[in-house]
This record gives C-alpha cells, structure tokens and sequence, in this order.
C-alpha cells in the first residue's frame, strides 16, 4: 500500500510505542504498580494526561493513510491497531447482500493529480489525500479549465482549507483543492490523472472481543473510513483502541465487542452478518468527535430512556464539565443503524462538538493541530467513568428493613455531629438502605437522591461489608 507522502510535522515523529516488540505493554495511562485487575481500580488510577498523549501519538501514525470504506488503506489502519489489540479482521465479499444494501466495489488508489502545461502539478494527492473525491474513478486526460472545473471543489468561505467529497453509490471522479489555489488556475489546457481502481474485492472490518463474567455484551463502535481527518473520526479510533487495550486486563462483568468499521456499510454489514449476536447487546456507545475542545455531548438512544442513556448523562453531570443532552434522530453515525426500528438496540452516541458543528469538519483543517492531547485524555476518561458505571450498577436488597439499622454500633455512623473528615457520608448510607428493595439499582438511586453514583457505590460495599445488604444476581 503505498500512502500520500505528505505528512504533518508531528506526522514524521514515529511513536516510541510502535517501535519493536510489544507496544501494547508500553502503555503508561495508569499509575506504576501491581497490575491492576478490577475497573474501579483502573478507573481511580487513570491518568488523564497520560492516556491523552497515547492517544495523540496513535492518532499521528494513522492520520497519513488514505483510507475509505474499502481497500488498502482501510487494511494498513487495522494493521496498525493490530499493534495495540489482537483484532480480528473481516473480509465481506463485494456483491455480498447486506439487508438492502450491497457491498460495493473495492477502491483503491496510487497516485493522483493535476498539471498545468508547464508541467507543475497544481493539484498533487502525494501532498494531501483530500485533494482526491474519494472513491473516483480512474482517468487519464488533457483538458481545458472550464471541463476541469466541472470536477473541482472549493470552499469559497474558507478559501485555505481543501473540502472533503466522497462518491462511494455513484461512480464520478473529482479533486478538491484551497479555493485560493483555485482562483490562481490559469486559462489552459491541463493534464488531469487519477491512477485508482474500482474492482471487485472486500470490505473490510475489525473486531475485538472481551470475555466478561456475562454474556451480555457491551458495544462499542467507531467509523475507521476518513482519510487525513483527525477529529472526524481518528479520535474516536484511537480513544476506542485505548479503551480496549485496558479493558482486555481487566476482570470484566459485561462482555465487550469493539467494532472497527467504515461508517453506514461497516455497520450494516455487521448487523446483517451478526443478527444472532444482536440479542446480547445491553448497552451500547458510538464514539466520535472526541479530540477537540468543545463541550461533551451525549446522543441518546432511539429507546430515549436506556441504561446506557442514563449512565452517560448521570456520569456528564457528575463530571463538573460542560455538557449537553441530544434526544435521537435518524441522522449522524452508525447509531442511526444500531436503533433502525427493525433492531432497536440502546447505542447512544458520545462526542464533544457533534459533526457538521465545527468549522473544521471535513475538511483539512481537521488536522493534528486541531486536536489535542488533553481533549483525548479527558474523552477517554468520561468514557471509562460511564462503563465502569455499567459494570457496578447493582441492585440490593435490605436485610433490615424494619425501620433504619443502627449505624453508629456498626461504625458507619458519625458519633460527634458536625464533623466532616472521612469515613462513609451517612446520606449515601440511608439512600441505599432505602431504595434497596430489589426494585431499585444504584443508579436508579443516584438518579432520585442527586448524588454521585461513585457514593452510593462506597456505602453499598460498606452495607454489603457489614451485612446490611444482600447482592442480587443478574
């Protein structure tokens, strides 16, 4: 696979962690010491800082591939990850039936540009990717500039910033280009190539999944498709990979299934292949948009009221971060696939500015400039605040349900009023006790008392420790 030779100053500084041997057991986002087994622990030990720099560096060795929904450059990207997590990868035949879609030809790309009679390219794919309508057919051939324009797209409002077009369902050919760039093209004759293919091959996929004590899984999902754009969606890429490298450690209620795939076909591929998994999916985030500055947003499911809807926003509110709430609509990423009416799962969708809301998006500007190591490590936090929420939400039943228990003989009540240095808080303890009917999780509790899952969590385990409560099975 040959890749654009353009790359971005922080492209050229190949990540330490991808040298030689194992990378994965270079990964640092935690404090040093005894491995760590359970997700609380991970959780509290989390270095925000340090995970966001990984994520960076990940982001900066995929962001010079050419990729799209099928080919070489969507094959190199899940080698890569490959570094990180043992993926499995998937190969969908084109003509494959998947539900009403059908897999598309396979595209791929050498080399592309436009040059002027003086023989200069004006349009070179070897410096940007984007400089090429993905998925174009090939060409080869003279024309003049009022033909070529037919085939050039521009954004006149950010005349520096080369657009990104796609053509994947309509087989067309086209460049994009700096609209300055645009209005220096000299009225001439012009050689114009694009030196791709579109033939029948695969689309390609990549899946990891994690064994947890239940079958019922957690689903985590991101589009692998854009070529150089960092926010949309490297970020959601690399914050998964992140993600399921730790994960795959750690002693696990839920099971976990991380889908690396391109976006809309990757998904219904999935789906169609998959329809006898579909049951075990409890829970569910689509993840994107997660390097840039902006406040957090939490789509939530088509069911509007899942699990994972309130795990999302009870962790956002509790997170003393800018956020906002969006209810579902059929338009966006892969969620739009996961909560079709005919499979109606409760994916949401987790990103900080949404697509289309941020003047960069798509286009090249959504580069390693725009995201930052600090807006990764703070989504890949948020992100484990919320499944470790799913994995310690419980139900309890009181064992002393007659009236409140005597808390201060047990040492779970503060003789002396007025004190407030450690020990368990007692509103925690008497929220617990009281909801603990068996009807009622702790975050149906959070939810009602207004205080933080995280304790409720501590004076469950207190009660628990004491004898006060009993754990409901799954």
């Amino acid at each position: 696979m040959e890749r654009p030779g353009f790359r971005h100053p922080m492209a050229g500084r190949r990540s330490r962690h991808l040298g030689s041997g194992s990378p994965v057991a270079r990964f640092s986002a935690v404090e040093k010491g005894p491995p760590i087994l359970d997700l609380s622990l991970f959780k509290n030990s989390v270095k925000s800082a340090d995970a966001g720099q990984e994520i960076y560096r990940l982001v900066t060795e995929l962001y010079p591939i050419c990729r799209s929904i099928t080919g070489d450059g969507l094959r190199a990207s899940l080698d890569l990850l490959k570094r990180y997590v043992p993926l499995e990868v998937h190969e969908v035949p084109t003509g494959t039936a998947v539900f009403d879609w059908t897999v598309p030809m396979e595209w791929n790309i050498k080399d592309a540009y436009v040059k002027n009679s003086r023989g200069k390219r004006v349009i070179d794919f070897n410096k940007s990717n984007l400089h090429v309508v993905n998925y174009s057919t090939p060409i080869k051939a003279k024309m003049p500039l009022d033909e070529l324009k037919q085939h050039l797209f521009t954004l006149p409002d950010r005349p520096e910033w080369i657009p990104y077009r796609t053509s994947y369902y309509q087989e067309s050919w086209g460049f994009c280009m700096a609209h300055n760039r645009f209005l220096e093209l000299e009225d001439e004759d012009y050689d114009v190539c694009i030196d791709s293919t579109l033939a029948p091959g695969h689309l390609s996929y990549g899946e990891y999944y994690i064994r947890g004590e239940l079958p019922d899984e957690v689903l985590i999902s991101c589009h692998t498709c854009h070529p150089s754009l960092c926010n949309d969606n490297l970020s959601g890429v690399a914050v998964a990979t992140l993600l399921a490298r730790h994960l795959g450690q750690l002693s696990l209620r839920y099971s976990y299934r991380f889908l690396f795939i391109p976006g809309t076909i990757g998904s219904i591929a999935w789906l169609s292949r998959n329809q006898h998994r579909i049951s075990r999916i409890k829970h569910g985030l689509v993840l994107v948009d997660l390097g840039d500055g902006g406040k957090f947003t939490y789509k939530k499911s088509r069911r509007g009221d899942g699990e994972i809807d309130r795990a999302a926003i009870n962790v956002l509110k509790d997170s003393g971060r800018e956020y906002q709430v969006r209810e579902f609509d059929p338009y966006g990423h892969d969620e739009r696939q996961y909560c079709s009416p005919g499979i109606n799962l409760p994916v949401g969708c987790l990103s900080r500015t949404p697509h289309g809301e941020f003047a960069e998006y798509h286009t090249s500007a959504d580069n390693l400039d725009f995201v930052r190591p600090e807006h990764l490590g703070a989504s890949f936090v948020q992100c484990v605040a919320v499944l470790h929420l799913l994995d310690k939400n419980r139900k309890y039943v009181n064992l002393n349900p007659m009236c409140e228990p005597q808390l201060g003989r047990r040492g779970l009540y503060r003789m002396m009023g007025g004190r407030k240095d450690g020990g368990v808080e007692e509103l925690p303890l008497l929220w617990v006790l009281n909801l603990s009917d068996g009807e009622h999780s702790l975050l149906d509790i959070s939810d009602r008392s207004g205080l933080s899952f995280d304790a409720l969590k501590t004076a469950a385990d207190a009660l628990l420790q004491h004898g006060l409560l009993k754990l409901l099975e799954q």
